[in-house]
């Protein structure tokens, strides 16, 4: 796809906003929720400037980037300073990176075992920052995919709360992409609940309607608002 592909151009990117958020408040309403309380997190990784300053145009303020070094490229830049509104990082976190992405970004969302959270901690006392984050729960329990297991969270939440003193908003997770995503969905939601936990970062491109329903306070949305990446 070029760079002059209308599905590039700013006001495909804007009308396709337009779309997302107008399916989110549709799930929403149908499961009797404010959409107000649902946010749209916009993934921008890969993504070239000109789309992501589109979005942005158009209003929209909070994104997910996957790595530390590609956010600093970013929304490091001279044409994006003051545009970052809120950062989210939504990929997997080396503990050698942990003061970085403190100072990059709002919220991370990946939190998932104790030493990145002691890595955290630390690097929150050295920046004087107190990160909010997010559990990573690895809903399918695949091998491959980082987050704790379903069965650990319970404690797991504790010490990140009791022995690294982080302050946990909420859980976040991926589900197997050839299951039905709402099970998984569920599991989190009740996870969430039974440690007081108000936030749910879950559902993507193809099923968030399904996660709102379910109870997701953040969707992650890349496909949908971009289209597909391009080839290579």
């Amino acid at each position: 796809m070029s760079s002059s592909s209308p599905d590039s151009a700013p006001q495909s990117i804007a009308a396709r906003l337009a779309d997302v958020q107008a399916r989110m408040a549709a799930a929403a309403r149908e499961a009797g929720r404010d959409p107000a309380d649902v946010t749209l997190v916009a993934v921008t990784k890969t993504q070239p400037w000109g789309r992501v300053k589109a979005l942005i145009e158009a209003s929209q303020t909070v994104f997910g980037e996957n790595r530390v070094q590609e956010a600093d490229d970013r929304w490091g830049a001279p044409e994006a300073e003051g545009l970052a509104g809120e950062l989210r990082l939504i990929g997997p976190l080396q503990t050698n990176k942990a003061e970085a992405a403190l100072a990059r970004f709002d919220v991370i969302e990946t939190v998932d075992r104790d030493r990145l959270a002691d890595a955290l901690a630390r690097a929150a006392d050295k920046l004087g920052k107190r990160p909010r984050v997010l559990i990573q729960v690895n809903t399918g329990e695949e091998p491959q995919k980082a987050g704790i297991a379903p069965r650990d969270a319970d404690a797991f939440i504790a010490r990140v709360r009791d022995v690294h003193g982080l302050s946990v908003e909420g859980l976040m997770a991926i589900p197997p992409v050839d299951e039905a995503p709402g099970p998984h969905f569920a599991l989190l939601a009740k996870i969430a609940r039974r440690n007081g936990l108000p936030v749910l970062s879950m559902g993507m491109s193809g099923d968030f309607e399904t996660a709102i329903r379910l109870g997701a306070t953040h969707v992650r949305v890349g496909t949908a608002l971009f289209g597909e990446r391009d080839p290579g």
